[in-house]
């Protein structure tokens, strides 16, 4: 339960400052928010580090959460500098970045740890040697973008930040594409985040899978990610468009939920797991594509606020939901409840599709 809260705290804190961050963003410009989240994350990072106790790893997660809530204005970073018809291509570069850091970095924290047993065997030191290196990590980040960041704001909106997330969020919701799309995203992500909480459990009770493979499952994702959001994403929605990109991804996305509650063998496994990473990586870019391209250009840091902070509300809900599925039910049930969101959300952008922004499909 501590390890969960300790995870769930960290999305809490995105969930509550992603809009808050974007919004700033809007007014004082992109550069100084992005570099200033980055020294803020180093510092949790050594606080992580140091912690000997709950309430001190608590506050170093809690204050990682407020300042990686900046991912909001990295993507409003993205919708500065890239035009309508690179917008969603843009966005799966963000995409491309998060897979490959999800295979390099449960790699390179399991060899800092190895690294850290051989040179000393005090109690947690390995643990600690790693975060340190780590908060080094994203320190080299900020001197990165402290050289070569440029500012992508071209005009600050000076009343951005006065604008209430919870106000702006029902403005949303209550136009009809827009707020499809955000309801589509959270969709998503609640799909995703209770696959993810449940299916260690189930690949061991099912195959009889330790943390290793399933780790090794996970890299593999990750791999497919970098594949598919790094290079067939930017090709093919230049040929499709975000409306046949997102219809594409949503219907991969729920055959490979559904897929993994019936897969009956390891290899089967593998089909449905691809099915379902080239869904996730079709179907993010071109959902933040489309909220981007609908939003006024005075307003993208707190818009990718706002969806950043849904995004996080299912990755809080995700876990919990799939755990109670899963414990209360029967272990299949996390994934094709996961599935049957998923249709949802597809079902939304079909009823939608004639709305949605179709800017990065190349007239021929």
């Amino acid at each position: 339960l501590q390890t969960g809260l300790l995870m769930s705290v960290y999305s809490f804190m995105q969930f509550a400052f992603a809009p808050f961050w974007g919004g700033l963003s809007d007014r004082m410009g992109r550069r100084p928010i992005l570099l200033f989240c980055l020294l803020g994350e180093a510092f949790s990072y050594l606080l992580f580090a140091w912690a000997r106790s709950l309430e001190w790893l608590f506050a170093a997660r809690i204050l990682a959460g407020f300042f990686g809530a900046s991912i909001s204005t990295a993507s409003a970073y993205i919708s500065d500098i890239t035009p309508p018809n690179e917008r969603s291509k843009g966005m799966a570069l963000i995409g491309a970045a998060f897979g490959l850091g999800f295979v390099v970095g449960p790699a390179l924290g399991g060899g800092l740890a190895l690294w850290g047993q051989q040179i000393s065997s005090a109690p947690h030191f390995e643990t600690s040697f790693c975060a340190l290196w780590v908060g080094a990590l994203c320190l080299a980040n900020f001197l990165f973008g402290l050289k070569f960041l440029k500012e992508s704001l071209k005009e600050k909106n000076q009343s951005a930040h006065k604008k209430n997330r919870l106000a702006l969020l029902k403005t949303y919701l209550s136009q009809k594409t827009m707020g499809a799309m955000m309801n589509v995203y959270f969709l998503s992500s609640l799909a995703m985040a209770g696959m993810e909480a449940t299916l260690i459990l189930y690949m061991g009770e099912r195959f009889d899978w330790k943390l290793r493979e399933v780790s090794f499952g996970f890299a593999y994702i990750g791999v497919i990610t970098v594949i598919s959001q790094g290079f067939l994403v930017r090709r093919l929605i230049p040929k499709w468009g975000e409306r046949k990109t997102l219809r594409f991804g949503l219907t991969l996305f729920t055959l490979g939920l559904v897929g993994i509650a019936f897969a009956p063998s390891v290899p089967w496994m593998g089909v449905t797991m691809t099915l379902l990473a080239l869904g996730n990586s079709f179907t993010n870019p071109a959902t933040m594509g489309s909220i981007s391209l609908l939003a006024p250009a005075a307003d993208q840091g707190i818009t990718m606020g706002v969806a950043q902070s849904l995004a996080s509300l299912g990755r809080i809900l995700g876990p919990a939901l799939g755990g109670f599925l899963y414990q209360s039910f029967d272990i299949r049930s996390p994934f094709v409840t996961s599935g049957f969101l998923a249709l949802i959300g597809l079902s939304t952008v079909i009823s939608i599709s004639k709305s949605l922004p179709d800017s990065g499909k190349k007239v021929s």
